[in-house]
């Protein structure tokens, strides 16, 4: 059975995506409240929730086919000041990557790594800190390549992530896994010109990825809703037209559109601080109703939380995305024991990794390296 770590692990979504396939030999957070959820999903036997610049060689057990890390994606993220991995928070890969470069010392370092984070990483300082990170596998005698992957392939959310991965002992790399050029699925526009800005020695380490057509997802985003929520109210009468009169013209013919379909319509609303006609800046909703939810955020403030809008005929309702809602757009089941205050559940989702993404990426990519590496481990 494959083996790994995973590093800011949060409520252990990459491990629910690897699944029962693979065996969690060590999982880290700093955040006390998230550990309390990996703790009632998973147990408390492997997990050390601390600062990752505070754990040491010592604290991790023996040698993994596999290191997952969510870095924070705060400081790459176009939401961000743009300190990149300069920052207080995505700088804590470099304390993440000193741990490993200490394990490869001991002649025991992961055969794959793998880094998921915002796209922004790909553009946070023109580039410089996406060719950091490359710079950083390759002198650690890892090839790379990336891929973009948008949950929306697999869930009803609009969620593209980069995915860094950085495989030791290329060799053993089946040449079915790899590709001559850029695939547009998972390789889109924004990473190929990132990839074209590396200096050639990391484009000489570099790894176009294969992975196949996802399948067609099953479900849109009102499968996913509740007609009697926990955890959340429905709005009342004044606060629904109050989030109506925050809609532009635009927005608004989209709700009348709905009204006239004849059946229940679903709509996610984010507020975003927008232009008027006179060029002033204004709070304004903003609903989508193609049955895919916005990104889901974490609930720093009340303009990150996702709200619903439900329409049918003349009938318009409105309310937070509840708890539970959330963690089924991340992929999560409905056995997942979330935290019970909503903040704490809905950052848990919103700074997580979907899911059946994880999933896809271990069936297709990672699963197929650790047995070609095992074989020949064998043969050897």
């Amino acid at each position: 059975m494959p083996t790994f770590y995973e590093f800011f692990a949060g409520g252990g979504m990459a491990r629910a995506g690897l699944g029962n396939q693979w065996s969690c030999l060590f999982a880290n957070d700093i955040d006390i409240r998230k550990g309390a959820a990996y703790e009632a999903n998973w147990g408390s036997e492997i997990l050390a929730i601390r600062d990752v610049a505070a754990l040491s060689t010592s604290d991790i057990p023996v040698e993994a086919d596999l290191a997952w890390a969510s870095f924070p994606c705060q400081d790459l993220s176009l939401a961000g000041a743009g300190a990149g991995l300069k920052g207080e928070r995505s700088g804590t890969f470099w304390n993440f990557w000193h741990l490993l470069t200490g394990l490869d010392k001991e002649h025991r370092a992961p055969k794959i790594v793998v880094l998921e984070n915002v796209c922004g990483a790909l553009r946070s300082h023109d580039g410089q800190d996406f060719a950091s990170i490359g710079a950083a596998l390759v002198k650690g005698g890892y090839e790379f390549g990336a891929l973009v992957i948008d949950a929306a392939h697999f869930v009803p959310q609009s969620r593209p992530r980069l995915f860094v991965v950085g495989v030791k002992n290329a060799s053993t790399i089946p040449d079915l896994l790899t590709i001559q050029a850029p695939d547009v699925m998972w390789h889109p526009h924004h990473l190929v010109h990132a990839y074209g800005k590396l200096p050639q020695k990391l484009r000489d380490a570099w790894r176009w990825w294969r992975l196949p057509v996802p399948p067609r997802r099953r479900y849109i985003f009102s499968d996913l809703i509740e007609d009697e929520p926990e955890g959340v109210a429905w709005h009342s009468p004044a606060e629904t037209k109050y989030l109506l009169s925050m809609m532009s013209p635009l927005n608004l013919r989209k709700v009348e559109r709905a009204k006239q379909v004849g059946y229940r319509m679903v709509g996610g609303v984010y507020r975003r601080t927008r232009a008027d006609e006179n060029g002033d800046r204004v709070q304004r909703a903003e609903v989508r109703f193609d049955d895919i939810s916005g990104c889901l955020r974490t609930p720093v403030g009340g303009s990150s939380r996702q709200t619903i809008l439900f329409v049918e005929g003349a009938k318009v309702l409105s309310r937070l995305l509840s708890p539970r809602e959330a963690a089924r757009l991340m992929g999560l089941p409905d056995s997942y024991v979330l935290p019970k205050n909503y903040n704490e559940a809905y950052h848990l989702a919103g700074d997580g990794v979907v899911v059946p993404v994880v999933r896809f990426l271990a069936e297709h990519l990672l699963e197929p390296i650790v047995v070609s590496q095992n074989r020949k481990m064998q043969a050897a």
